[in-house]
């Protein structure tokens, strides 16, 4: 089966008489006359593929493609194993929808399966679901998942990333929320702030591990205060730190979520991307999306279903617990076949690359005068003083082919949040600090 297979005349044809119709106006001749286009829209002369395909690459080509990254933020440059580009380029599931009819459906209903359970393990979680668009919108509906008539007010970190914020803030605001922030003090959350804040309206706190700024935070004692008034702990989490950091369920969260872009999808400009859900075992009918189960059929045979909810649960708006609709499967499927490439092994030592080479590079940094702010624990990404003028260090080191760091705004700007992965090599690190020592006198 090609990409792409067009429909002739003949074929549209034979397709009006099946269905008994002898013209494609015919089609559509419930729709009235007012709401129909007269005539063709303005458009240009059509193109050739070749044409088309030039126009395109002079497009692509305005793009500056970096190939030495050093920013993360939320979205990582990682090693993508070859067989995950191959296996997502089967048509089979290119093209797969949310997989209803569960006996025409079951590769891509195993894939989903195989992706919650890889998710499960990273997570230390019991269930998890699928169908999540990204990692803000995960958190923003584990936030819904909590909230109940008596307890309507949502704890956020002030150490969470920005945009997790503004789309929890956001769906606060449409179910009639109350979203508070709480203070962040030397790059964490400050838990004197949250003990003084939760109270018997707390429906949830939402934490991140590593939060925003690269460090690791005390979740423990953070535990002991959200579960003592009785709310639940949401706790965001990077998958990959996830395999060398305790898990969300060993730190005792109630839901772990997170951004799956890490796991085997490329920057591309900002998505397609991933959110994940996991639970405790006593959530699991609060989880929206969708959740596939292993089951038996008649002869004894495994297979796939979906399980716990009816189709059409989150389409009707007016009653609806949540607003994910459409399938994500792709990108799951993705996260899956990463998760089955590097086996646990491998995650693991990608996690480890990028602690050791972050740390390296904020040793290094630090001898130019790019100074560490933060107190605790880092793992790949990590805060310094700059020196010299943030944006001309960002042109300087743009000019020899390198995205440095995210330079922070608000109450930390003049600050450079830095990011290292397994993709960064020790000659990249040193390249980039002998720019700064060279050059960087003359950005005073």
């Amino acid at each position: 089966m090609g990409n792409f297979i067009p429909v002739s005349e003949t074929d549209e044809k034979k397709m009006l008489e099946k269905i008994g119709i002898g013209t494609i106006e015919e089609l559509f001749s419930d729709i009235p006359e007012s709401c129909r286009m007269k005539g063709f829209p303005d458009l240009p002369e059509g193109k050739s593929e070749m044409e088309a395909a030039g126009i395109v690459r002079s497009l692509a080509d305005k793009n500056k493609v970096y190939h030495r990254i050093f920013r993360g933020a939320g979205a990582y440059h990682h090693y993508i194993p070859a067989i995950v580009r191959e296996v997502l380029s089967k048509e089979s599931f290119l093209t797969a929808y949310t997989p209803y009819q569960a006996e025409i459906s079951q590769g891509i209903l195993q894939s989903i399966f195989e992706y919650q359970t890889y998710i499960c393990e990273l997570t230390g979680m019991e269930v998890s679901n699928a169908g999540v668009y990204d990692g803000a919108e995960a958190a923003a509906e584990a936030a819904a998942m909590c909230v109940e008539k008596e307890r309507t007010q949502v704890l956020v970190s002030a150490a969470v990333h920005p945009d997790i914020l503004s789309v929890v803030e956001t769906y606060c605001f449409g179910s009639n929320a109350e979203c508070k922030l709480v203070s962040e003090k030397h790059y964490v959350t400050d838990l004197s702030s949250l003990k003084e804040m939760i109270g018997p309206r707390t429906a949830c706190v939402i934490l991140q591990q590593p939060d925003f700024y690269g460090t690791i935070e005390d979740i423990s004692a953070a535990e002991k205060l959200v579960h003592a008034c009785g709310a639940k702990l949401i706790l965001i989490v990077n998958p990959i730190a996830s395999s060398i950091l305790k898990t969300a369920g060993e730190y005792g969260a109630d839901i772990a979520v997170g951004e799956g872009q890490p796991l085997g999808m490329p920057l591309s400009f900002g998505g397609p991307y991933l959110g994940f859900m996991a639970v405790k075992h006593d959530m699991m009918r609060k989880l929206p999306g969708r959740i596939v189960g292993e089951t038996k059929d008649a002869g004894g045979r495994t297979g796939y279903v979906l399980t716990l909810q009816a189709r059409e649960q989150h389409i009707r708006r007016e009653k609806a617990s949540s607003n994910i609709c459409s399938n994500e499967a792709l990108c799951a499927l993705s996260a899956g076949v990463y998760c089955s490439a590097m086996g646990p092994d491998g995650i693991r030592k990608a996690a480890l690359s990028s602690m050791n080479k972050a740390h390296y590079l904020a040793q290094k940094l630090s001898d130019t005068g790019f100074l560490p702010v933060s107190q605790g624990n880092t793992f790949h990404e990590f805060v310094t003083v700059s020196p010299f003028r943030v944006n001309e260090v960002m042109k300087l080191l743009s000019r020899h082919g390198i995205l440095g760091g995210l330079p922070l705004k608000g109450e930390h700007e003049g600050e450079i949040l830095w990011c290292c992965t397994e993709m960064n090599s020790r000659g990249e690190m040193d390249e980039l600090v002998s720019i700064l020592k060279k050059e960087g006198g003359t950005l005073c």
